[in-house]
């Protein structure tokens, strides 16, 4: 499997200034300092490979929270500077520029080998509009466009989009771009078979665009978590107080008589009287057959057989793709299904399968059980997009391979 789009690896990156957007929208503890370094941390092997390159000088760019366009102090990068040169273990100068609209003189003082990180892109109502202008002025600061930001990637910003247009044949993607590209992209247009899609999560309106356009694609799609209970409903089965979307109801009959010899849904589930999820406790699970959902329980995780099933299934694949957990993980009671699936990745991963987890609540479940996939995907949202057949502008926009 390899990247359609240029990577910085195989791009002549010497002598280049580069001008490269990251992902370091980090939370924040009520002291403004760096609650989570993950993202710093992430896009530290890119970093790296541009600076162990012969002449070169890197600017960082990204945003922080959602300042709509207004300099907000309380959302200022800064905080970000000390976290990254302990990250570089202090090899490298890094510098920071107030202004990302006005870094021209500290663009121009900047030594080989050196970084400079400019000041929320967000603080600027043209970045998220993706006004010409403002692209220009970020292109300005150097000869060469990386971007390693994912998450932003369904974005067509001035730094994610609109800055690719003032460098032709030079724009490439990191290390955690590149990675994303490979897996997610192969994996939805030229997967090896079976192929099989998993999808789970609480609501079937978020995610009945990525099941029409995964049904398609797929050997088998599994549907569990809350989402699953919309389409057992719509065969004229029982749910009890399960989650369920009644305007939904039309649409999963529909998708089950076009592609029901695809669709695989639980067979049992476990079931309880109270769910209290701030409180993050439960009544007992108890196992029920899909035909038996008592009226008073809600299904909160797939059943014992329902694992059986599903794990039958990805035994058989070469390429599965994860999106969204089996149940109400956030419970220790309720995260059997979950964390079960995981494990069946792990395992088939060893046996050579190529195994996707998108991001958000699967990707979670797969660090909280400790296992081993081939890919976690960094972007909820882009992922979810890649998955539903969308082009990311952030991706479309840089040069081919």
């Amino acid at each position: 499997m390899t990247s359609r789009k240029l990577f910085y690896k195989n791009a002549d990156l010497k002598d280049q200034t580069i001008v490269m957007r990251v992902d370091f929208n980090v939370p924040l503890k009520a002291d403004g300092t760096v609650d989570d370094p993950a993202r710093i941390h992430a896009a530290i092997p890119t970093i790296k490979h541009i600076l162990s390159v012969e002449g070169t000088k890197l600017i960082l760019m990204s945003h922080l929270g959602r300042p709509d366009g207004k300099v907000k102090p309380e959302m200022s990068l800064r905080p970000v500077l000390p976290v990254l040169e302990k990250e570089l273990e202090g090899k490298y100068v890094v510098k920071f520029s107030p202004d990302c609209q006005k870094a021209e003189a500290d663009v121009a003082s900047l030594n080989v080998h050196e970084i400079l990180l400019l000041e929320n892109l967000r603080f600027y109502a043209a970045e998220e509009k993706n006004v010409a202008e403002f692209a220009q002025k970020l292109a300005s600061y150097g000869t060469f466009y990386i971007n390693d930001a994912f998450g932003t990637a369904h974005r067509a910003h001035a730094s994610t989009e609109g800055i690719t247009k003032y460098f032709p044949g030079k724009c490439a993607c990191g290390e955690l771009m590149g990675l994303e590209v490979k897996f997610l992209d192969g994996a939805t247009s030229n997967p090896v078979r079976p192929f099989v899609g998993i999808l789970g999560g609480a609501k079937i309106s978020d995610k009945l665009n990525v099941v029409r356009n995964l049904v398609q694609k797929v050997d088998k799609l599994i549907i569990g978590g809350g989402m699953a209970y919309t389409f057992i409903r719509a065969q004229g089965k029982e749910v009890g107080m399960s989650l369920m979307q009644a305007d939904k109801l039309r649409m999963c009959a529909d998708l089950l008589k076009e592609y029901g010899d695809k669709i695989v849904l639980p067979i049992d589930a476990m079931c309880c009287e109270k769910v209290d999820f701030k409180g993050r406790k439960c009544s007992e699970p108890v196992p029920h057959s899909m035909d038996d959902i008592p009226s008073n329980m809600e299904c909160v995780d797939i059943g014992p057989k329902t694992m059986e099933l599903f794990t039958d299934i990805l035994r058989t694949a070469k390429t599965v793709v994860w999106n969204g957990p089996m149940g109400v993980f956030e419970i220790e009671e309720l995260s059997r299904g979950t964390f079960h699936i995981a494990k069946v990745l792990a395992d088939i991963t060893k046996e050579g399968a190529i195994t996707i987890v998108g991001g958000g609540d699967s990707a979670s479940a797969v660090l909280k059980s400790g296992v081993a996939v081939s890919h976690v995907s960094t972007g909820g949202g882009a992922s979810l997009e890649l998955l539903e057949g969308k082009k990311l502008p952030g991706v479309e926009a840089l040069t081919d391979a």
